[in-house]
């Protein structure tokens, strides 16, 4: 489809895209008006549409319509968070944002353990779980798998989650009048954590570029195509 037999809308959401593409890479000459406009443009779109999500998923539906539609219960029970909203206008204030400390606070405390709780459910409890199903020999052989290979890659990554955990062990016997060391067996182990460590974040970095090539390889088809249908005899 060619830019005249496209309708109005479609045409400026085109045209924004592609002026938007070229102000964000003409950061390659060097930081700019063009690009900094970009990415303040960026930055409020985004904030826009996080405050948007926010007052339709969750002030809207879970604090205004309680207090409007209600019952007396659900009305008390949105009366803590309406009062530790309240208490967050305070922190615009020098001198009165002690006044929305507890709210912080509470969010902090909130956030922390919603962190840990989903790590350890989610991440290190799993991760051991699937560690020790590897040595399940029996359910092995009932999916056909390779027993030799099976052991092997268990073994592989036993030793690797336990020297990457010593590797961050850093306590040593403080000696008088030395510096203090961990044991020489403890240092071979941790430089083999190290390694792991080192292969890991190589394949991160490595998902990273893989990721950024990818929607860089998508902005310039757009950047050809735009110029395709803008010049359709090229």
């Amino acid at each position: 489809m060619s830019l005249a037999e496209m309708n109005t809308p479609d045409l400026i959401g085109v045209l924004l895209g592609f002026a938007l593409t070229l102000m964000a890479f003409s950061y390659v000459l060097g930081d700019n008006a063009l690009f900094r406009l970009t990415i303040h443009l960026f930055i409020g779109v985004s904030a826009g549409y996080a405050a948007v999500v926010a007052w339709y998923s969750v002030v809207f539906p879970r604090l205004i319509l309680p207090l409007i539609n209600g019952t007396q219960s659900e009305r008390l029970f949105v009366l803590f968070p309406l009062a530790l909203s309240g208490l967050l206008i305070f922190k615009a204030t020098p001198r009165l944002s002690r006044l929305g400390n507890p709210a912080v606070a509470y969010l902090v405390g909130v956030g922390v353990a919603t962190i840990i709780g989903g790590a350890v459910m989610g991440t290190i409890f799993p991760q051991v779980m699937a560690s020790i199903n590897l040595f399940d020999l029996d359910a092995a052989r009932q999916t056909g798998s390779s027993l030799p290979m099976q052991l092997v890659q268990a073994l592989f990554i036993l030793v690797g989650t336990l020297t990457t955990l010593i590797y961050f062990h850093f306590g040593a016997r403080q000696k008088l009048g030395a510096v203090p060391r961990r044991p020489e067996w403890m240092e071979v182990l941790a430089l083999i954590g190290q390694i792991f460590i080192a292969i890991t974040f190589g394949v991160i970095f490595a998902g990273v570029f893989v990721a950024s090539m990818t929607a860089l390889i998508g902005r310039v088809y757009f950047i050809t195509d735009f110029i395709l249908r803008l010049f359709p005899g090229l």
